[in-house]
């Protein structure tokens, strides 16, 4: 099998798309890439991700592929786990604190800098509608950041995913009590829970 076709076969196996770190970890120049391109086997879709001509472009995966730090978040989590019929405006994700965030914000993702303890809590990984897997925190912290926003909290937006989340068979109730506490918004969530019962 020559280079060519290893690189459309690992994209077939990886949901129809590749990024060029990946074949550098595989030894395969970057200029085999620009080849197939040249060629109409692979389109580039943005700075080191290519897919192939006949694959739906997954935004998510695309994302995540270039901001490898960036968690998915709030409104995105939601969507990504269907706790909410909104499909984001934009993508919102969450970076450590002292990220260099010009690169995400140029793409119109809506970024959020956690401190160390915090960025790490609570990441999972979930499949997009594409069908790749990208990162995300989990259903319970993503509620609890969801009360956590103080500016500009949804109260419907809230009361709708707490709903969605309490009928899943997957909840994770003293999961969800204890990101309360280490985020502080357990007096928040109880009043919520509250109205739900």
């Amino acid at each position: 099998m020559n280079i060519s076709q290893t690189i459309i076969e690992y994209a077939y196996k990886n949901n129809g798309m590749i990024n060029a770190s990946d074949l550098k970890e595989m030894g395969i120049l970057h200029g085999n890439l620009d080849y197939l391109v040249k060629k109409g086997e692979l389109e580039k879709v943005s700075r080191g991700v290519y897919i192939l001509p006949d694959i739906w472009e997954d935004e998510l995966y695309n994302l995540q592929s270039r901001f490898k730090r960036g968690i998915y978040n709030l409104e995105t989590a939601l969507y990504l786990y269907d706790l909410t019929d909104r499909t984001p405006s934009h993508y919102s994700m969450a970076f450590p604190k002292g990220y260099n965030l010009k690169n995400p914000k140029s793409e119109s993702v809506f970024c959020t800098q956690e401190n160390e303890v915090f960025y790490a809590k609570g990441v999972s990984s979930v499949k997009t509608p594409g069908g790749n897997i990208v990162q995300s925190y989990d259903m319970e912290r993503t509620i609890c950041d969801l009360i956590r926003k103080k500016n500009s909290l949804d109260i419907q937006l809230v009361s709708e995913s707490l709903k969605r989340y309490m009928r899943r068979t997957d909840k994770n109730i003293p999961k969800l009590s204890e990101y309360s506490k280490i985020l502080k918004v357990d007096n928040k969530l109880r009043i919520y829970m509250e109205v739900l019962m």
